[in-house]
């Protein structure tokens, strides 16, 4: 059987809850986003399960966590990849699933916390 044929069980992180049971015909790895009724979300981790047959372990189900993907305009280019947030915030965790310290649900926009970062004149590009 392969591991595209296992059933994958979905489950949200915030609130806590079972999405549903899904056949995916692909492996999601964290980070990856996954479309399911009519909603976004992006998988922060990947489970197996395994069941002893014939002296043997076999995969038999894969459960995904995920989270609610954020709004798309809420993402910046960093460094050659989109990250959440304002990468010029001293607090920015400069990810894709993670907004900040400080505020990790957001916005950014009017954020009391903001903190510019402080450019050195090494950091500054030709």
């Amino acid at each position: 059987m392969a591991a595209v044929d296992l059933p994958t069980e979905l489950h949200l992180i915030h609130p806590r809850r079972v999405l549903g049971h899904v056949y995916l015909d692909w492996m999601p790895q964290p980070g990856c986003l996954i479309h399911h009724q009519g909603s976004t979300y992006t998988v922060l981790e990947r489970r197996h399960r395994y069941q002893l047959r014939a002296s043997r372990y076999q995969l038999e189900k894969i459960t995904l966590y995920l989270q609610v993907c954020e709004f798309r305009g809420d993402r910046h280019s960093y460094q050659g990849e989109w990250i959440l947030g304002d990468p010029n915030c001293q607090f920015s965790a400069h990810s894709s699933l993670i907004r900040c310290a400080v505020n990790p649900s957001g916005p950014c926009e009017g954020c009391p916390q903001f903190q510019p970062i402080a450019i050195t004149p090494e950091d500054e590009s030709p």
